[in-house]
């Protein structure tokens, strides 16, 4: 497909769909067998084992059972990319200018705004700032440290970008749009 109209066809086709899910499932089996973490492996495994049984139960095929499970991992796919795209995409990275590691992390990332719908929504991935500045704290505590980012950013006079959900998400369009369009012109232009 065109890269042109990706941001058309971004809703249906441009999160990865299955290949993510599966992929990710790919990789933990490959980790557990190469570590022989025997252990975890049996623990992941009594999951799928659980899950086909309880909703074999249900839909009472195991291929509708399959299909049920795919499809939530198709709609994870959707969310996970839509929550961490958002902020992403729309930010404009210079490559040329050196920045400090504080600065260019403020400049290649933003936060939908905090509440208690956007907070649940993300899983708390609205925060891509402070995840970004500290990667490893749990994800329920970047709220408690917003504050003092913000604080410092004042501070210093750091742009510290925050837009409400919707817009963050619209922003995901108009930045493929975007680059879908100086794509077409770098290769479809004559000259």
């Amino acid at each position: 497909m065109p890269y042109n109209w990706q941001h058309g066809y971004f809703w249906l086709l441009g999160p990865p769909m299955l290949l993510l899910p599966v992929y990710f499932h790919y990789e933990n089996l490959y980790f557990l067998l190469k570590r022989r973490d025997w252990r975890d492996l049996i623990w992941s495994l009594s999951f799928f084992v659980k899950f086909l049984y309880l909703f074999n139960h249900f839909f009472s095929s195991w291929w509708i059972t399959f299909g049920f499970y795919m499809l939530i991992r198709y709609l994870e796919s959707h969310w996970f990319v839509a929550c961490t795209q958002m902020s992403h995409l729309p930010m404009d990275i210079d490559h040329d200018q050196r920045r400090d590691w504080f600065t260019q992390q403020l400049r290649s990332t933003l936060n939908a705004e905090p509440g208690w719908f956007n907070d649940w929504f993300t899983g708390h991935l609205n925060y891509q700032i402070e995840h970004h500045l500290f990667p490893t704290m749990p994800r329920h505590s970047f709220s408690l440290a917003q504050p003092y980012v913000k604080s410092l950013c004042s501070k210093y006079s750091l742009a510290y970008t925050e837009k409400p959900l919707a817009t963050a998400m619209r922003d995901i369009i108009r930045s493929l749009q975007r680059s879908g369009s100086l794509w077409f012109e770098a290769y479809h232009t004559p000259g």
